[in-house]
């Protein structure tokens, strides 16, 4: 008896449509899978097993050959056992054809006989064309984000056997809140004491789509800025809300209540983390990795200067190209990586460099400290700002004389109208804009012109960071409300906030 059951599998963030094919038939005990499945996929044949014997249902002792069609396309994960099981019900003749007709199934199978949820659902659900679609209760929200299917839930294997025969209901579908994430409160900007510099970085940097660097010593709230970016950047427009949903479903990450990330993600990996968590892989799935787990939304990088070298130069193609592209062997994928990279780093390895009384750094230890981060990584960087602690006054002001820092609300409005001048010109912000088109939407008055003239004659300035520049310029003139051409103010407050973190003077001391 054969028969065949549609389902999907997932590699990268991407799914792919997947035909269970089940032959049970005379001959030496045995079951065997086939169709490059990997470890997980092998070991579907025990717990299906086992998930049989719990819930009372007929186990084929028999010759059984399951095929993961098509035999080309590498297979990971346990989201398999569900339809290979359903495969096994109907080659058996527990189960009719036509009760499973038009359905697909996704799941993982406990040895007690439930279904449990996997990663993957949403990408999964989109590769599969059949109208109804059987996955665990746990995945009932996420399964209906896309809202193309009919999502059918049940407890465990006996459940599931008896709700396609008819003779129990399925599972009622859950209430859906798909508000609720952009009610939670977020981090307030107005809770950051003095730092105005700091402040205005974020700004800037949110409203123009700029990376950022962060310099200062310890305590000087370094972190308490970058947590606050997010805030600024406002709620994803439904297709991006889609896309990173589709990521952090793939990642296998928690998805709010509703099943839709709308809110731009936050994600700050510790400073071991290796370079296949951050760019993805590692495995036949070719799980995304931190970098695109950020995809519109923000990477946080603390303590910069502790990040292996390595590592670090891997942000390289990703912050130009907005992709990751992981080759493997048997497949390679491209998962989508456009981000703000936010980073904070110590002035040296005791964090008191920017007061060179109290540094306790030797000459070889800083310079050392400095060489970790790449010139051309650096150079990536639109802004690069350095801040010291706050002084007393802005930390306990005097009852009545302290001065109310602006809110999240708003410079979250500022941003949001820079950001809508900038889609004006074809692009989400102003760090999207290609060079050639830098003359037409950012052209120079005379004076802006000398500067930037200065700077390049000087050594001062790169090609690229020339552009970055004007870039930052023409952000700057967007949130004051100057549409014309960029002026010497506009670009003298851009190579303010883009100062050399390392300086000679500071290396050499």
């Amino acid at each position: 008896m054969l028969a065949t059951v549609p389902s999907a599998t997932l590699i990268g963030v991407e799914g792919r449509p997947i035909t269970v094919e089940v032959h049970v038939t005379n001959g030496i005990p045995a079951f065997s899978v086939v169709g490059l499945p990997d470890a997980s996929c092998r070991e579907s044949r025990d717990r299906v097993r086992a998930a049989f014997i719990s819930s009372d249902l007929l186990w084929q002792n028999r010759r059984v050959t399951v095929n993961l069609a098509p035999s080309s396309m590498r297979k990971a994960g346990a989201g398999l056992d569900l339809p290979i099981a359903v495969g096994l019900l109907v080659a058996g003749e527990v189960l009719r054809p036509h009760e499973v007709e038009g359905m697909a199934f996704l799941g993982e199978l406990g040895l007690d006989g439930s279904l449990r949820s996997v990663p993957g659902i949403v990408p999964m659900m989109d590769a599969i064309g059949q109208p109804i679609v059987v996955v665990p209760p746990a995945c009932q929200e996420e399964a209906g984000v896309l809202g193309r299917h009919l999502v059918r839930c049940a407890s465990n294997l006996r459940h599931l056997v008896d709700a396609l025969r008819g003779d129990r209901p399925w599972l009622p579908p859950t209430t859906r809140h798909p508000d609720d994430e952009c009610d939670a409160p977020v981090c307030d900007l107005a809770d950051v004491r003095g730092q105005r510099l700091g402040r205005w970085a974020l700004e800037v940097a949110a409203a123009g789509g700029h990376h950022l660097l962060i310099t200062g010593p310890p305590g000087a709230g370094k972190t308490m800025l970058a947590t606050r970016v997010p805030g600024l950047l406002g709620a994803l427009d439904p297709s991006d809300a889609l896309e990173v949903t589709r990521i952090h479903s793939a990642a296998g990450l928690p998805l709010p209540p509703g099943g839709l990330v709308r809110r731009p993600p936050f994600r700050a990996p510790h400073h071991g983390a290796s370079a296949v968590s951050l760019v993805g892989g590692g495995t036949a799935g070719m799980r995304p990795g931190e970098i695109s787990c950020s995809h519109h939304g923000v990477l946080f990088l603390d303590e910069l200067g502790e990040f292996p070298a390595a590592v670090l130069d891997m942000l390289r193609q990703p912050l130009e190209e907005g992709v990751i592209r992981i080759s493997r062997a048997r497949a390679s994928v491209t998962i989508p990586a456009r981000f703000l990279l936010v980073a904070a780093m110590n002035p040296c390895p005791c964090g008191e460099g920017a007061t060179p009384a109290a540094c306790r750094c030797g000459e070889h230890e800083r310079m050392r400290y400095a060489r970790r981060l790449s010139g051309p990584l650096l150079d990536r960087f639109d802004l690069r700002v350095q801040v010291s602690r706050p002084e007393v006054t802005e930390l306990l002001p005097t009852q009545g004389t302290g001065a109310a820092s602006e809110s999240t609300t708003i410079v979250a409005a500022r941003v949001a109208s820079a950001r809508e001048i900038a889609r004006s010109r074809g692009v989400r912000y102003n760090a999207e804009l290609l060079a050639p088109r830098l003359d037409e939407v950012a052209p120079l008055t005379a004076a802006a012109h000398r500067v930037l003239e200065a700077r390049l004659r000087h050594g001062r300035l790169s090609a690229r960071g020339l552009h970055r520049v004007r870039r930052v310029a023409r952000t700057l003139a967007d949130l004051a409300g100057r549409l014309g051409p960029i002026e010497e103010e506009d670009v003298c407050g851009a190579l303010v906030l883009r100062v050399d973190p390392f300086p000679p003077a500071a290396v050499a001391s």
